[in-house]
């Protein structure tokens, strides 16, 4: 059994990884009232005083548009909270891990990104994760993951968001749904990157970057389609074009992630398509 701390607990895929190891570890959960990863001093402390053998950090500047006009706060959250608990881990001799994103990419390839493939961020949120990276990457045992697109629930977890929570929503009150038609993603399931997030650690895989997103890819619109099919719903889906709408910051168009890394590690990352049912069918019965 391990000692884990998880910050950021509250969030989408916190909860998640709360969830995922507090059957088997020793899980010490940690919103932000309770740290502000921002705080070196506090950051320093408080790991000092829980001595973990494992420090997850789901905590992120995640509004993509805002981050243009307030880069210090992503720079805050997504950069230099890292360094601070990787400085921690290794006066602690924890391992780390942290979530990165596709954003890291500039969208521009026509296959799915591996690990070896050079990033090009094209906004103030994705040069504050990329950043970040850099940071996690001064300790021994860190694991970065790259996930996109987060999607899901956790059981006791927060209210789903996102788009694809969005159009789930929709959907069922048989609203119109604009999705795009020319952007390609590979969404990830937090219950899955959080079973992934526990095999690394567990199986003490090598350290490292590594890509952490269902399996296959789609546009947002053929992801739409799929949703409607699975809820049984006709869907009035609209097609939409990135040129035609207008955003604070750029998007990659293309970002497909390969999950080849992570299976040759052992765990294999479902198709999408499969965690899109396992979480229509939680959330069923959780509803």
């Amino acid at each position: 059994m391990m000692r884990i701390v998880v910050t950021g607990a509250q969030g989408q895929l916190g909860a998640a990884l709360v969830h995922e190891f507090r059957a088997t570890h020793d899980v010490t959960a940690l919103s932000h009232a309770d740290l502000d990863v921002t705080g070196d001093a506090a950051v320093a402390s408080t790991m000092t005083a829980l001595r973990p053998d494992a420090i997850i950090n789901a905590a992120a500047y995640n509004d993509v548009d805002g981050a243009e006009d307030h880069p210090l706060d992503a720079l805050d959250l997504n950069a230099f909270a890292v360094r601070a608990l990787a400085r921690a881990a290794e006066r602690c001799g924890a391992a780390l891990i942290h979530y990165s994103t596709d954003f890291v990419f500039n969208g521009t390839a026509s296959q799915p990104m591996t690990e070896t493939d050079r990033p090009n961020p094209q906004s103030v949120y994705a040069a504050s994760k990329l950043l970040g990276e850099w940071f996690a990457a001064d300790v021994d045992r860190q694991y970065v993951l790259r996930v996109e697109s987060l999607f899901g629930q956790a059981p006791g977890g927060p209210a789903p968001k996102g788009s694809i929570g969005a159009m789930i929503a929709r959907l069922r009150a048989g609203e119109e749904v604009r999705a795009y038609e020319d952007r390609t993603v590979s969404p990830t399931y937090v219950c899955d990157a959080a079973s992934a997030t526990r095999a690394l650690l567990e199986r003490a895989a090598a350290p490292g970057l590594y890509h952490c997103v269902n399996s296959g890819s789609g546009t947002w619109l053929e992801l739409a389609g799929e949703l409607a099919r699975q809820l049984g719903v006709t869907g009035r889906l609209v097609p939409v074009r990135m040129q035609d709408v207008t955003l604070r910051a750029q998007r990659p168009k293309y970002c497909a992630l390969s999950n080849q890394k992570l299976a040759d590690a052992g765990f294999a990352m479902p198709p999408w398509q499969d965690a899109l049912a396992r979480y229509l069918e939680s959330a069923r019965v959780s509803g």
